[in-house]
């Protein structure tokens, strides 16, 4: 699993209790983590002990946008209800983690604390000094490749050696938990949708044979049940500007509104594409999200938005791949005077016109970009 040195430091300082480090470092990266769950739960969870509800309310709710029914996440609303005395609503979400997870300590400790504490009075006086302890634990801090000497790296080896193989026999369970494959149930094509997948007449950009047809979109279903969703993306929209039938594309369209915006941490490097293949092909890569490097300039923020010319190419102040439009909706904080990332979705202009400006997303803008 990649370490996330940002993520990481964060979760460090705050399970050494120094929340004020902890939270400036999360906030000074708030744009490079946009649309991030790992970053809403942490943010959310330090909040609590730092004892910013408002705060933790808030970046909880951004997370739940993302994976409204973690368990962890449920743990965290269930303790700012119980801080405001909603023991009902507490209630629902310890016994909703108890179905999901039914070993849960921390749901099963707050469920035997309301029952025994029944009354208002006894419950406040309980919390006044013991709330801390309902609060969802937070994500360990994992130890960085410098701190390691090559000893400990060795006797690492042979441990995780050892757990991947009683984890892979299932004598234990896997602490890293990855995404499971999509289920594809409802995009299989039928028999009769293969057997007429295109049509014969009519004028569209892309004339494809049967096979052609089909083998876009079973190409395009394979990305997807391996979370690569922007490389499924290219595959339909071909299939959508194509000869098609139209049971094959409204099949694409349904696969496309199954699909999951990316952050920062969660983007797929080996699909982004360039802005030369964005330029050679724009319909292809309608709504497909793109990280680019490059330069800000004619940088207009206010409260409704940002826009800026995104000069694509240019971090190192040698090459010019081209400028795009970008624009976000919300006000972004960001220095012109140094290289950024944008994290974006190609937004076409218009039909019939190769014109396109990006749709803002998120922002990485650090002083380690100048030196890559």
């Amino acid at each position: 699993m990649k370490i996330d040195p940002v993520l990481n430091k964060a979760a460090r300082l705050a399970r050494m209790r120094n929340f004020e480090s902890a939270l400036k470092i999360m906030q000074e990266e708030e744009d490079r983590y946009y649309g991030s769950f790992k970053y809403y739960y942490l943010y959310g969870v330090i909040c609590l002990y730092a004892g910013s509800f408002a705060e933790a309310h808030k970046s909880f709710n951004l997370a739940r946008k993302i994976h409204p029914q973690d368990p962890m996440l449920l743990l965290g609303f269930a303790i700012l209800y119980l801080k405001r005395m909603d023991t009902v609503q507490a209630v629902d979400y310890y016994l909703d983690v108890q179905e999901m997870d039914p070993e849960n300590k921390t749901a099963k400790k707050a469920l035997t604390v309301i029952r025994k504490h029944s009354t208002t009075e006894e419950l406040s006086d309980w919390m006044a000094e013991n709330l801390h302890k309902l609060f969802p634990p937070i994500p360990s801090a994992r130890i960085m490749p410098k701190t390691i000497f090559g000893v400990s790296l060795i006797a690492a080896a042979v441990v995780i050696a050892a757990c991947g193989i009683l984890i892979k026999v299932n004598v234990l369970p896997n602490p890293f938990p990855v995404k499971t494959q999509r289920s594809t149930a409802e995009f299989t094509l039928s028999v009769q949708e293969r057997n007429a997948s295109v049509e014969t007449g009519g004028s569209y950009r892309y004339i494809l044979t049967r096979d052609q047809a089909i083998g876009l979109y079973d190409r395009a279903l394979s990305m997807f049940t391996s979370w690569r969703d922007e490389a499924a993306k290219v595959n339909l929209n071909r299939l959508l500007e194509s000869n098609a039938s139209d049971g094959l594309k409204n099949r694409a369209r349904l696969l496309l509104e199954n699909m999951t915006a990316p952050g920062f941490d969660s983007f797929r490097r080996e699909d982004n594409f360039t802005l030369s293949d964005v330029k050679n092909e724009p319909v292809i890569y309608r709504d497909v999200y793109v990280i680019w490097r490059g330069m800000a300039t004619n940088v207009e923020v206010l409260e409704e938005y940002t826009r800026f010319d995104f000069l694509v190419g240019y971090d190192t102040r040698r090459t010019l791949e081209g400028i795009v439009p970008v624009v976000f909706d919300r006000p972004v904080a960001l220095n012109s005077e140094r290289p950024l990332e944008v994290l974006g979705k190609i937004k076409l202009q218009g039909n019939g016109t190769p014109d396109f400006q990006l749709e803002g997303a998120a922002i990485y803008q650090s002083g380690r970009l100048e030196n890559d």
